[in-house]
């Protein structure tokens, strides 16, 4: 039977709760996590996003945008939070980890590579390009070299495939040994080569789509609602206007036409989190206990 847990490997707390969260107050920290996820296969682990990782703790200048970045988002930079603390205290090994798959290869979705050196990263071959060439100046702030200095073990996509639920060209991961079907789904628009990630289950399809949305009434809601910090930050780092919110229309399509068939979640909504957990879902439960949060 296949297991999934969720991690959160990062937690951030934003100036201005109210603009982050969408409730609470305009003057307090708002909150918000690097949801992950960790597959349990028949040959090995497998890893959907990274989160922060054990250098980007220890040496945070080398990783965050900036001291302004960090006094606005505080970075809670805690170790326990790492992907490799957790699964060591899940009893695995770090070489368990055989493949991650990334959403896209933004510092918070990719610090946790070097820790797991000898894992296949997968990622759309466009993706790659940008995070490795850093042509515009949001690309130098969102994407940081020194996570890829250990010379990642890339397995690189095209965006081509089959449809899936509408979505076009969407193809099942190339992981030799694994009985879980597993697939890409271009979903570009916050960055040139973003994806989600889909999982066959028992009890239907999970669909891990990143920073496809930020919020989950941009997803759940017939009319898209988000806080205005969090529109803000979509609009000022985006890639792709136009791409990003028919993507996003089509997530939202997907949840109210499919909703029984693919559950869906972004990738920093800490109430999103919250949900997978009371469904029942594994999920790392010290660390949601830590968030402190009321939905």
């Amino acid at each position: 039977m296949l297991k999934i847990h969720d991690l959160n490997c990062g937690t951030f707390c934003p100036l201005g709760e109210l603009a982050i969260n969408g409730h609470g107050s305009p003057f307090k920290r708002g909150k918000l996590v690097c949801h992950c996820q960790l597959i349990e296969t028949n040959d090995g682990l497998i890893l959907i996003d990274t989160g922060l990782g054990t250098r980007d703790i220890a040496r945070p200048k080398d990783v965050l945008p900036g001291p302004i970045w960090q006094f606005i988002n505080q970075a809670q930079l805690d170790p326990e939070e790492t992907a490799i603390y957790q699964i060591k205290k899940m009893g695995f090994k770090p070489e368990d980890v055989r493949h991650i798959v990334v959403t896209h290869l933004d510092f918070d979705h990719a610090g946790g590579l070097a820790d797991f050196p000898h894992a296949q990263v997968h990622v759309y071959a466009r993706e790659h390009i940008a995070a490795t060439r850093r042509p515009l100046w949001r690309d130098r702030m969102r994407y940081a070299p020194a996570q890829f200095e250990h010379q990642p073990k890339w397995k690189l996509y095209r965006t081509e495939g089959e449809k899936w639920f509408g979505f076009d060209s969407v193809r099942a991961l190339q992981i030799p040994g694994t009985q879980e079907e597993i697939l890409i789904v271009p979903l570009m628009g916050h960055t040139p080569g973003h994806c989600g990630i889909a999982v066959s289950t028992e009890q239907g399809w999970i669909l891990h789509c990143g920073d496809a949305a930020f919020y989950h009434g941009e997803l759940d809601s017939p009319k898209r609602r988000c806080p205005p910090g969090l529109r803000i930050y979509q609009n000022v780092f985006q890639h792709d206007r136009a791409l990003r919110l028919e993507n996003q229309k089509c997530l939202r399509e997907l949840v109210l036409n499919h909703g029984d068939e693919v559950s869906v979640f972004c990738a920093h909504d800490p109430e999103m989190m919250n949900r997978f957990a009371g469904k029942g879902i594994s999920v790392h439960g010290e660390l949601l206990q830590q968030l402190d949060l009321a939905i």
